[in-house]
């Protein structure tokens, strides 16, 4: 799935050969996906599962949280590079589409590792214990509510713990200064704030869509 911002499709089917390219089971994920039309284009890409894969294991992440699921690319990656004894919470509004991440992480062998917690997120964050339980975090939900979910975060975030944010580029539309659709607005918004929030150090890659890592002070 073409997601990067500029990139040839031969160079990005390039990149994506030479980075762990997706396996037989992500295949059989991604062309599931793609069946349900328009919003297949929710799923992350390759690279960036290949990525979330290695910096999960990079930094030796136990407990991890995702907002966002859909069909279950991002967390399939994350959960194969948690350590030995880790777990994934994932929290998602729709039972439709996590059914079918469910199917593929059984699929993975890696259903063990992950819960999946049905609900408004921003709900089931605020029942969570605040303390610095997670190693790794992953948002890629609704846009407006990102300020609101890293908040949220924060106290449950162990020190040096990651925050990976998903679309910070927006297909470009954080720079078109016509676009005041409210997602595009709480994305600009949120980017402004995080770069200069002294809590996190902060990078923004042009991975895909743009993804923003966040490490707490």
């Amino acid at each position: 799935m073409a997601k990067g911002l500029g990139l040839d499709p031969a160079l990005l089917a390039y990149l994506v050969a030479h980075g762990a390219p997706p396996d037989e089971v992500q295949r059989r994920l991604i062309a599931r996906t793609a069946e349900l039309g328009p919003l297949a284009m929710m799923q992350i890409s390759p690279e960036q599962g290949a990525f979330m894969t290695l910096i999960t294991r990079a930094i030796g992440a136990r407990r991890a949280i995702e907002i966002g699921t859909f069909t279950g690319y991002s967390a399939l990656a994350i959960a194969r590079g948690l350590a030995e004894d880790g777990a994934l919470l994932c929290l998602d509004l729709s039972e439709e589409w996590t059914a079918l991440a469910r199917e593929f992480f059984a699929q993975a062998g890696v259903a063990g590792r992950i819960e999946i917690r049905l609900g408004p997120a921003a709900e089931t964050l605020a029942a969570l214990p605040e303390r610095a339980d997670f190693d790794l975090a992953f948002i890629d939900a609704d846009k407006t509510g990102y300020a609101n979910y890293l908040e949220l975060l924060y106290p449950r975030l162990r020190d040096g713990g990651l925050v990976l944010v998903d679309n910070v580029l927006w297909n470009g539309q954080v720079i078109n200064t016509a676009d005041q659709s409210d997602d595009t607005v709480a994305l600009r918004a949120f980017n402004d704030a995080a770069v200069l929030d002294p809590r996190f150090d902060c990078a923004m890659l042009p991975l895909a869509d743009g993804l923003t890592l966040l490490r707490k002070r």
